[in-house]
């Protein structure tokens, strides 16, 4: 993603159709014990993945636009996206739960990215997921 210019993923949009471009063409859905790969009608559980990087994105007038897009690779190579609210109303209890229960976390840094993605700190991304879901777990 080195040669991708920072402008070009400034939202949530452009930073998935740029992923996907990548290989990260599935579209995970969480669930109770884990993430679905619709695709491939397949299940997995938090110990089967790891976190390849996030993406945070903030809304500039409305904090219901602001999104944290992980991107996900399981054992057996399938490679994909997982989209959750920041933060408020709309965060999906079942994908914190899921990161919450990720062990390994295999985030690589990037670039900064736009105005609308928070890259501070990415290199810490325990503390950044950490973070993610102290808000999650304060909504409850």
């Amino acid at each position: 993603m080195d040669s991708f210019e920072k402008n070009q993923m400034s939202t949530l949009t452009s930073c998935t159709n740029h992923l996907l471009k990548e290989g990260f063409t599935e579209n995970f859905s969480a669930h109770k014990n884990g993430i679905e790969a619709p695709s491939k009608g397949r299940n997995y559980s938090p110990s089967e993945v790891k976190i390849v990087s996030f993406y945070r994105f903030e809304g500039d007038s409305d904090p219901g636009d602001n999104a944290i897009l992980y991107t996900i690779e399981t054992h057996d190579g399938t490679k994909g996206l997982l989209i959750d609210a920041y933060g408020g109303p709309y965060v999906n209890q079942k994908v914190g739960q899921f990161i919450k229960e990720v062990e390994e976390f295999g985030k690589r840094a990037h670039n900064p990215v736009g105005p609308h993605c928070s890259t501070d700190g990415c290199n810490d991304a325990e503390r950044r997921i950490r973070e993610n879901k102290e808000d999650q777990n304060s909504n409850l």
